[in-house]
């Protein structure tokens, strides 16, 4: 059985990268990873592969950067050819990038069956771009496999039929427990000369927090505030960087002795510091559940998030400009919620869905 794994962007190859393994362990499932190219920066992408033990992509489409639209129409125009050329049984596209609707689409117009990893996921926020990706994805999947109860009633209410969904728990954990003690060996946070809790760690990228000068600048004054307390450490992601380059920013945060700036980091080094924060400041999405699961402060500076499990039972707290110093004196002081871990967060997601595929396409 012929299996396209679809990995775009930063998120996805952590997530293909534990079901490649449990795949390629049945002899019935042969597994072909197709790197679309969207991301195309070393530590963007192809570190992570390194990270996870995955062979070279089988199919690479070299899209590159762009606007949503071209980079999708990019996309759907080399997975076709892709498609015809070997027309695979299954493809798992996994979470809201534009490769992930992209490829759904270009699949699904050839009568080829859709699963999506991680879906169900919604911030109700339809000017966020990943949103539009959440909502045609999930429409045209033949498969969805979410990971909480919230994806499935987000699901139900939006129409999709009720045998389509399978709960199978957040694929992310399952590479956090695979990679477990590489994370814990790594040399990232002890290289930086600080104590273990003795930093924020801080991810932000989104067009909303970095595209905005005002904002852009507040952020940065919130930066030093936090480095008066305790370090910072901040791996800087390429958007960021022009950015804060283009509104002459980035000197000042360089000359604070308390702001450590990184490239962006491969998976291992960045849970390595993940793991020995005090907490973190992101408006990332997948951070927030590692962050849940390991029990550390996450503060997401958004004003919603398609995670809300990990708000309303983990570590994680939506927060304003405004507001974040308030939170990161409660978090200092030991005020914040400890949360608890969801309901199939359990590192055993992969083994589910492998057991999926097999139920729904190989049972007599």
């Amino acid at each position: 059985m012929i299996i396209h794994l679809i990995a775009a962007a930063r998120p996805n190859f952590m997530k293909i990268a534990p079901l490649y393994h449990a795949l390629k362990k049945e002899s019935w499932a042969a597994p072909v990873i197709v790197h679309t190219g969207q991301h195309y920066d070393l530590n963007m992408s192809d570190v992570f592969f390194k990270d996870f033990g995955l062979p070279q992509p089988d199919v690479h489409l070299n899209v590159g950067s762009g606007t949503h639209a071209e980079q999708t129409g990019h996309v759907m125009i080399a997975y076709e050819k892709v498609l015809m050329e070997r027309r695979p049984d299954l493809v798992v596209v996994v979470g809201d990038v534009n490769s992930t609707a992209a490829a759904t689409l270009a699949a699904v117009k050839l009568g080829v069956k859709v699963a999506h990893l991680e879906a169900g996921l919604r911030s109700f926020d339809r000017t966020m771009p990943e949103e539009i990706n959440r909502l045609v994805t999930d429409a045209l999947s033949d498969i969805v496999w979410t990971p909480s109860a919230d994806g499935d009633e987000n699901l139900l209410r939006e129409g999709v039929d009720r045998k389509k969904i399978h709960r199978v728990g957040n694929i992310m954990i399952d590479s956090l427990v695979m990679m477990k003690k590489q994370i814990e060996s790594a040399d990232a946070f002890s290289a930086l000369n600080i104590e273990r809790g003795g930093f924020a760690l801080v991810t932000l990228h989104r067009p909303s927090n970095v595209d905005s000068p005002e904002q852009l600048g507040r952020i940065c004054d919130i930066l030093h505030h936090i480095a008066s307390r305790l370090f910072v450490v901040f791996p800087v992601h390429p958007r960021t960087l022009k950015n804060l380059e283009q509104e002459k920013r980035i000197e000042s945060l360089r000359q604070n002795p308390r702001i450590i700036l990184r490239e962006p980091l491969g998976y291992v080094a960045f849970m390595n510091l993940v793991h020995n924060s005090r907490f973190l400041l992101t408006d990332s999405g997948g951070v927030q559940e590692e962050t849940t699961f390991l029990g550390i402060p996450c503060l997401t500076l958004r004003p919603n998030t398609e995670r809300p499990v990990t708000v309303t039972q983990g570590t994680n707290t939506l927060c304003t400009i405004g507001d974040v110093e308030q939170m990161v004196g409660d978090i200092l002081s030991g005020k914040y919620k400890k949360g608890s871990v969801p309901d199939l967060w359990d590192g055993n997601t992969a083994q589910r869905i492998v057991k999926n595929i097999k139920n729904l396409f190989l049972s007599t």
